[in-house]
Parts: structure tokens; sequence; C-alpha cells
């Protein structure tokens, strides 16, 4: 933009009733010196005091391991022993005999706490990773730093941003014992209370000061560094903000842990406040309403915090204090959860029936033994366990684990063990007998929320439970469906408890037994059909659910001898440490197939 040799420009907005008047002298005041007319004369001023974030922490991209496929697993995929959490330097994980350690990638738009899914493996210092690097990179001449940055802040209390966002930026703590990566970046405060500036990272105003800096989506640890925050103009209320963002990364953990896929998570929410006195629609009335005033909270909290630096840098006129909806990242929050668009009424629907799944996936948890109804957190976590090892945990449980790790998921009660019936079973065991077809119904509906005429759980547990589940544990589930080509014929197994004869399991006390009794049902309706004794209407019912049966039948004997049990002949061995993305396909084509896995 040429001003011609005048002191002042005017710079026109895209409004055509506004315009901002500029002097062109005051566009090097912010670094990089970037067109940035909207933050005005404070926002510009801010940067006057010479005080960055970059003065009073330090700041790194983090780790590239060169091979993200070896080195990176989701935390769930592991042996839970395998993993070692809580580790205040370098040197005492290295002294350990842990291999995998947390490790944070970024993440989604999350603000306060959260995104923590990964882990990597840092086994003696991260050994492995530097002899690949070595191999990989033999220009370095083993000068790693290039690749494995800043190995002495591993493990240490950070601040933790998300690098590539097409959201809004948004910042997290992390207590002692993470590694994080060049998609995590993070900060480290010289001094010992980072939440300051944590409450600043997460404000309006930083996202002022971001936009001015750097209006792409790909955010640099020198744009984070560069941003003015100013210890002159905060200093009075260092505490407050201190003590507010405390209780904001208190709320958001809360949320973070009331989902199975945090390892600090414990019971599911419905079931930890269960009261068999009321029906479940009661009960979930009372959470959601506990998720309000948690959501409600985090807002105030959050529009104080932003007031407090509108204060202190004078920006009122630029910004507001005011916090959107959306823009509460919370789980629980179906604004943040879903996005815009919906009425309130849509959005509760949607929480609703999330909810409903949130509890369903528990459940079959529990039928499993990963969880238990009376002991908090992790019970069967690691390869081959099975129920004798859980009832050294728990040895009176208020609901049982299934003995031989397999759940079949038929259309029909053909098992006692039949993941519909297990879950009825769960049903009347958390929310009691007295309103147990009222629940049922409750849940029915809930989940129905595309208004199908008839729906009914078995429904979900056949159509939606499985792709339900590979969603929520991001493509790389924990419990493995195997499905005939037509999935005439499905069963679940939970691949910590899996053993070399677990398909033989599947093969001779499932299919064939399944099998077996389609046989004797197309034995009967063959006598029907021809019996003189049968009416036209029953004749021709029969041969009609004959020929559905033929077919049926005949899918599973393929199945049997083409796929299941030469695939038992194997004993197939699996090592979880290699991650599902290894063990899922040794199994071929008697596993349902997981696209992108």
């Amino acid at each position: 933009m040429s001003n011609r040799g005048a002191k002042n420009a005017e710079v026109v907005s895209l409004s055509e009733s506004n315009f901002f008047r500029v002097a062109s002298g005051d566009f090097p005041k912010v670094p990089g010196s970037p067109i940035a007319y909207w933050i005005g004369d404070a926002g510009r001023q801010a940067y006057a005091h010479k005080q960055s974030i970059g003065s009073t922490c330090y700041g790194q991209p983090g780790l590239q391991t060169s091979d993200n496929n070896r080195f990176i697993r989701h935390w769930h995929e592991l042996p839970f022993a395998m993993i070692g959490f809580g580790f205040s330097s370098s040197l005492e994980a290295a002294e350990s005999t842990y291999k995998w350690f947390p490790y944070l990638k970024g993440g989604s738009f999350r603000k306060w706490y959260g995104n923590q899914e990964h882990v990597v493996n840092w086994k003696n210092n991260g050994q492995e990773i530097k002899a690949s690097i070595d191999e990989k990179y033999p220009y370095l001449n083993g000068n790693i730093d290039y690749v494995v940055k800043d190995r002495g802040y591993y493990f240490h209390e950070l601040l933790t941003y998300t690098k590539i966002t097409s959201a809004k930026f948004s910042a997290r703590s992390a207590t002692r014992g993470f590694l994080f990566d060049v998609a995590g970046s993070s900060v480290f405060p010289a001094t010992a209370d980072r939440l300051p500036m944590l409450a600043f990272l997460n404000s309006s105003v930083s996202q002022l000061f971001i936009r001015a800096q750097n209006p792409t989506i790909n955010i640099q640890s020198g744009d984070i560094d560069r941003l003015p925050f100013s210890t002159y103009l905060l200093s009075s209320k260092y505490a407050e903000l201190s003590e507010l963002a405390a209780r904001c990364v208190e709320i958001a953990q809360i949320d973070w842990d009331s989902h199975e896929l945090s390892w600090d998570f414990s019971f599911d929410p419905l079931v930890r406040s269960a009261d068999q006195s009321i029906p479940l629609q009661s009960n979930a009335r009372s959470l959601r309403n506990v998720q309000k005033d948690r959501v409600h909270e985090l807002q105030n909290l959050e529009e104080h915090i932003h007031q407090i630096l509108l204060d202190a840098y004078g920006l009122h006129s630029v910004i507001g204090a005011e916090v959107e909806s959306e823009d509460i990242t919370l789980f629980c929050n179906p604004h943040y959860r879903y996005g815009g668009g919906k009425s309130e009424e849509e959005l509760e629907a949607l929480l609703l029936a999330d909810t409903m799944r949130e509890f369903i996936s528990y459940a079959v948890g529990c039928m499993f033994g990963r969880y238990s109804l009376d002991e908090p957190g992790l019970i069967l976590a690691n390869q081959g366990e099975s129920v004798e090892d859980y009832l050294k945990r728990v040895p009176e449980p208020t609901f049982a684990p299934d003995v031989d790790n397999v759940i079949p998921f038929l259309d029909g009660d053909w098992f006692t063990d039949d993941v519909t019936e297990r879950f009825k079973d769960f049903l009347r065991v958390t929310f009691g007998e007295d309103y147990y077809e009222e629940n049922l119904r409750f849940i029915e509906n809930a989940l129905n929320v595309k208004n199908r005429r008839t729906y009914s759980i078995r429904d979900f547990f056949l159509n939606e439970f499985y792709d339900d589940h590979v969603r929520r544990y991001k493509k790389r589930p924990i419990y493995w469906m195997f499905s005939s080509p037509k999935g005439s014929f499905r069963a679940l197994i939970y691949m910590h408890r899996y053993r070399p004869d677990t398909v033989s399991v599947v093969l001779n006390n499932y299919l064939r037994e399944f099998r077996t009794k389609l046989v004797a049902q197309r034995d009967q309706l063959e006598a029907v059909s021809v019996s003189t004794g049968s009416s036209p209407a029953e004749k021709t019912r029969a041969l009609r659910d004959l020929d559905k049966l033929v077919k049926v039948i005949s899918e599973l004997e393929d199945y049997e001898h083409d796929v299941l049990y030469p695939l038992a002949a194997q004993q197939v061995e699996i090592d979880l440490d290699d991650g599902v993305k290894v063990n899922y396909p040794k199994f071929g084509s008697a596993l349902k197939k997981i696209t992108g896995l």
C-alpha cells in the first residue's frame, strides 16, 4: 500500500460503514510488521513493553520420531502395565523398565486440559528412536538434535498447544510425565506458576494477537514466543488469574476423565450417580443439570479472565469479554461437541444419544472385565488376562464378566451370553428392576435419533454399536468383531484377553453351535412346508423363511470352512505392543473390515 508520503494511512474495512485510520509507522510495533490495523493503538502499545512469552518461558516444537507408525500408539492399544506415568525427568524414565510414556500430539480444539491420548516408545531414553534416526538420516552424523529436539525439557510440567488448527487457538496444562511432538508444541514458563500464562493463551486477547502476527492455520512456536504477555500489565492480577485458570483446568479435567479415552477414567457418569429409586430418565436429567452447571461455570470463569485481560491491555474498544457457547470446550457442551446450525432441542437429543452410547460402551467393558461396577478404572487391561485375574481384584462382582471372552451379536437370543441379553442384565443391576421396562424404552428412544418406526436395543447392537466403538477408539478398536461376510454371524472379543485358542472358541462354541441350531430350525420349517396339517398361509410363510435360512446356513458354512477353521488351526499369536494396526489384519476376513485401518 502506497501512502505517497503521508504520515497516516487509511485502511478501509470490509464494512463500508467503518474504516480504520492507522499511522504507517505503527505497523512495525507488531513483530513481523503485519498490517494488523484491527488491534488498535492499545494492541500495538502492548508490544512496546518489550515483554513476551518468549522472554518469560522456553518454547519448543518437540520430538519428531521419524516413524510414527513404529514409535507411537494410542494408549488403549497397549498393555496398561507397559506405560510409565508421572516421571519427572528423562533420567528417572530411563532408569525404569517402562517402554511407553505419555506423548502430547496437539489434537482438536480444546482448552485447559485434555487431548492426552498417545504414548511414545522412549525406552532407555529413546534408544530405538535415536538408532532409527541415525539409520534414516546418516548425513546428520549422529547429531539427532535436528529431529529429537530439546530433550532437556521432556517430562517437565508444561503448557501445550495444537500447532495446526482450523478453529481457534487453544492451550492446555499438563503435569509432569509427558513428552511432546511438533504438532503438540509446548512452552515451559520460568516461574513455578504457569497458570496465569495459560489464562492469557486461552483468552480473546491472545487470539487477537495471534491473528495479527499469523493469520494462517499453522501456529509456529515463534508466533507464541512473540505474544505480548506482559508481567508489567498483569502483576497485580497474577494471583487472581492463577486461581481462575486452576478452576478452569479442574473443570476441563473432570470432563476429560468422564470418558473412556482418558487413562484416568473411573466410572461411567450415569453409573457413578445411579439412583435406583428413580427412573433412568430422572438420573439422566440430574446428570445433565450437573453438566449444564459445569458449562455455565466455565463460561463465567473464561469471561472473568477476558475482563481482567481487557482491562490490563486496554482493549475493550477492540474486542469484547463474551465467550461464545461453542468455545466452551467440554464434551458435555453440545454447542461445542456438535457445532452450530442446530436447535437446542436437536443438540440435547444428540447429547442424550451419546450419553446412552457411552453407558452402553461402559456396559460392554464390564461384560469383558475391562471395567467393574465394584472398582474404579481399568481392571483387565494387560495382555492375556483372564477372569481369574479379574476375581483377584474383584472377588464378589456385582456384575460378572464373560468367562470365555466371546460375546455373540446375533439377531435373536440364541445364546445366554448374547450381548443384548447381557446388557439387559446390566441395566437391571445398575438401575434396578422396578423401572427396568421404562428404563429400557428410554434408552431405545434416546438412541433412535433418526425416528425409525421400530427400533430396539438389539437393533443398536447389530447395526450401530461396532461403528460407534471404532469411532470412539479412533480406528484402533480394543473390541474386535468376528463377522461372516453378510454379518449373519457376529461375535465380539476383547483383544487384551485374546489367547491363541480364542478363534477356536469362536468356532466351536459359537459358530458351529449357532449353525446346528439353524439346521434344526431349517428341518422344522421343511416339515411345516410339506405337512398336510399346515394351512396354505403357514406353508407360504415357512417356504419364505426357509429360503432365507438356507442362504444363511450356506454363508456360515463357507465362513467356517474357508475362513474360521483354517484360522483356528493357525493358533495366531498377537503382541499388543505392536498395536492394533499390526495385529488386527492378522485375522484377515474373519474380522469385520475397518476402512482406513
